[in-house]
């Protein structure tokens, strides 16, 4: 789908004088350039019919009407991108906003957290032979690899993906056994979804953190609700991938100790290894 609005504005420089007339209309009014005909826009920016409708062709339409079609697409999939609320701009202000929205989404994941769902996927870990981690994206390609790094030190089995051609190949491949775990902020990763759902077919126990009634939602054996709303301040980073990373934590804890003692030994060898080759005594961090 051509985003008219993004094209407007990124090339708005090399338009001629008509052309960024028009565009300073479509840009400070695009709910009203909707109701306009081609006559009312271009007696608004002081141009003739055909200059529009010129207009219309630079930028990929065959028409005024598709144009406005698209323009109405364009404004649909990017509100908040139009008039984006004020926020803060002091570095004290957006520190204190980028933390509060930390603190409350990890607040808000324990709160809402399926305890006995939790339960049900640390036991299936625990029981697998080989487990698997995808997701893709920004926030799910690093949550995926974090379990990776969460469970290999409690001497599991396990590889991570952010491919999802691999995904799906593994999905098929894998053995009888295998957990996949699964991640995603959207819950409409759709090649995800298919990988998934190949995993389905060959009987892979799959578990989802995702949105509630999403299409990764509908993949899940057990599924791991995330649901929550971002912040409108379109500026700041998304502090989901934190309630991504609590439920990593609260299940990588639940599996070492459902593991017990093959979990410590596991990771007292890894230990070992630090204080001899790095850091000199046992008080730094586990491999961090």
């Amino acid at each position: 789908m051509l985003d008219i609005v993004g094209l407007l504005q990124t090339e708005k420089n090399e338009f001629t004088r008509s052309e960024r007339a028009l565009t300073e209309i479509v840009l400070a009014d695009v709910d009203s350039v909707l109701k306009m005909s081609i006559v009312d826009l271009a007696a608004q920016a002081d141009v003739s019919p055909p200059t529009v409708t010129r207009f219309c062709r630079r930028l990929g339409c065959d028409s005024y009407a598709d144009f406005k079609v698209r323009l109405a697409q364009s404004r649909f999939v990017g509100q908040r991108y139009f008039a984006p609320a004020a926020g803060p701009s002091s570095v004290r202000e957006i520190a204190q906003g980028v933390v509060n929205g930390i603190q409350s989404t990890i607040y808000e994941t324990f709160d809402h957290l399926d305890f006995d769902a939790v339960e049900r996927a640390a036991e299936s870990i625990v029981k697998a032979g080989f487990v698997l981690a995808f997701g893709s994206g920004g926030s799910s390609s690093m949550v995926a690899t974090e379990t990776e790094v969460r469970l290999f030190r409690l001497g599991l089995k396990i590889a991570s993906s952010t491919d999802h051609q691999v995904q799906m190949m593994r999905a098929a491949s894998s053995p009888s056994g295998t957990v996949i775990l699964a991640f995603s902020l959207s819950g409409n990763n759709l090649p995800l979804v298919r990988a998934m759902s190949v995993a389905g077919e060959y009987g892979h126990t799959r578990i989802v953190i995702t949105r509630s009634h999403s299409s990764m939602a509908e993949q899940a054996d057990i599924l791991l609700p995330i649901d929550r709303r971002d912040n409108p301040d379109i500026l700041r980073p998304t502090p989901g991938r934190y309630a991504l990373l609590a439920a990593v934590d609260i299940l990588a804890q639940t599996v070492a100790t459902r593991l017990g003692s093959p979990a410590i030994a596991s990771m007292r060898r890894i230990k070992h290894q630090l204080v001899v080759n790095r850091d000199g005594d046992d008080a730094q961090p586990l491999g961090d």
